[in-house]
């Protein structure tokens, strides 16, 4: 038997899910059809290591907001009205998990304070500087309606193990003193913290390779079938195509996991959301001295900051279903630099670097984490806005199952699967 396992993406994702099999001993190769590794959703998102961001977007609220946003350009959420059966099948999947809201949310933060453990362990094991900072996160509010819909959030984050507090407005001014503006109030999570994606994801794919990992680069997918006895993946590099047969796969390519799960027999109906971020570059004293330490989210605008370093500081937000769509539009980055401008007046905007990634996501909001129809095909992706918070621990999960389904301590079909 072919004991060689493919996995297919070279993100957070899948570089995870390599290093957790090479752990194991197993023969891994990665298929990525970029140059480097974590060259698109996992190059320049908000940086959060977020279990209190584990609320899922199941909700009514969120139907009505999506509504009245549709034609505002710079609305936190912004859906294109143009239909299309993509679309339409998701949302219409996203409305009929509404009633999983609060458990969905509790699995979330389980799974997230599980994470932590492996990601930093293998940090730590690894040398990996990623430009950590534990001062946990602030989550800020407006109006006492956004406080109190916090503390409901709050007893279901309870549940799934998670801690975090009120605090008052001084409070806030003493947690972080550069932050401007007035507010009703905020939660504290102490034990979130924040890195940077980029630089976790080329460190941990480098020890990947000290342990065996092969890693293809500028390798683009061109074909993937389920056979009798593994799975057979036709790549295509600079003009030439080739054809190699693996005893397993899993699929951690992110938004273009559907496709590839189509041609494997399996519906994995992710839907590309795309966030944007600016990286603001701390050009002076002034500046690094006037930008926050402690990371934030406001849930008014539904924007999150960390700061990397002395020298840059990372705010991203906003969501938008417009399709495989990755233009950086200016209207969206605006309310970015505006946002920094009104919170961190003292913080130059001169250095500004925007950027854009598709988040993968399933319409419950939930990874899926599990095998498919072919005993020989797993799938770890569909993290959405929490890929960077929940692979650590969905690495070791696929790991786990890949572990028990060869040695037929569970059938193929078993569930580590979430979706």
């Amino acid at each position: 038997m072919n004991h060689s396992i493919a996995i297919i993406g070279g993100g957070i994702t899948g570089i995870t899910t390599a290093y957790a099999l090479a752990q194991r001993g197993y023969d891994v190769t990665v298929i990525e059809r970029h140059r480097y590794a974590a060259m698109e959703t996992s190059y320049a998102n908000g940086g959060q290591l977020s279990a209190s961001n584990a609320e899922v977007w199941n909700h009514t609220s969120t139907i009505w907001k999506g509504i009245k946003w549709m034609l505002k350009k710079d609305a936190p959420l912004l859906v294109n009205p143009k239909p299309t059966w993509h679309k339409l099948s998701w949302f219409a999947e996203f409305i009929a998990n509404i009633r999983h809201y609060e458990s969905n949310t509790e699995a979330t933060a389980r799974l997230a304070i599980a994470a932590r453990k492996h990601l930093l362990a293998w940090a730590d094991q690894e040398g990996i500087d990623f430009d950590r900072k534990d001062r946990g996160i602030l989550h800020i509010y407006r109006d006492k309606q956004s406080f109190e819909h916090a503390a409901f959030v709050s007893t279901m984050l309870a549940k799934g193990g998670l801690e975090r507090r009120p605090v008052t407005p001084q409070e806030m001014k003493h947690i972080e003193p550069t932050l401007a503006g007035n507010y009703y109030g905020g939660f504290l999570t102490e034990s979130d913290f924040t890195g940077d994606i980029h630089r976790y994801t080329t460190g941990l794919a480098a020890a990947a390779v000290r342990l065996g990992v092969k890693v293809l680069y500028n390798q683009e997918v061109a074909s993937v079938k389920a056979v009798q006895d593994g799975v057979r993946i036709t790549t295509r590099s600079n003009g030439q195509e080739s054809q190699t047969h693996y005893g397993r796969l899993v699929v951690c390519a992110g938004t273009a996991s559907r496709n590839l799960a189509a041609q494997l027999g399996d519906r994995v109906n992710i839907y590309p959301v795309k966030g944007y971020s600016i990286t603001v570059n701390l050009v002076d004293e002034a500046s690094r001295n006037a930008a926050p330490q402690v990371s934030l989210l406001d849930d008014q605008t539904k924007i999150v900051t960390s700061r990397l370093g002395e020298s840059r500081f990372r705010v991203a937000g906003t969501a938008e279903f417009n399709g495989m769509d990755r233009n950086i539009r200016a209207d969206r980055i605006k309310p970015l630099v505006q946002w920094v401008e009104q919170c961190f007046p003292g913080v130059s905007t001169e250095s500004v670097v925007p950027w854009a990634g598709l988040r993968p996501m399933l319409p419950n909001m939930m990874p899926r984490v599990g095998a498919g129809r072919s005993p020989f095909v797993f799938y770890n992706t569909g993290h959405g806005h929490l890929g960077w918070t929940l692979s650590a621990a969905t690495a070791d999960m696929i790991a786990t199952l890949i572990a028990e389904s060869q040695y037929g301590a569970i059938s193929h079909r078993a569930s580590a699967q979430m979706a």
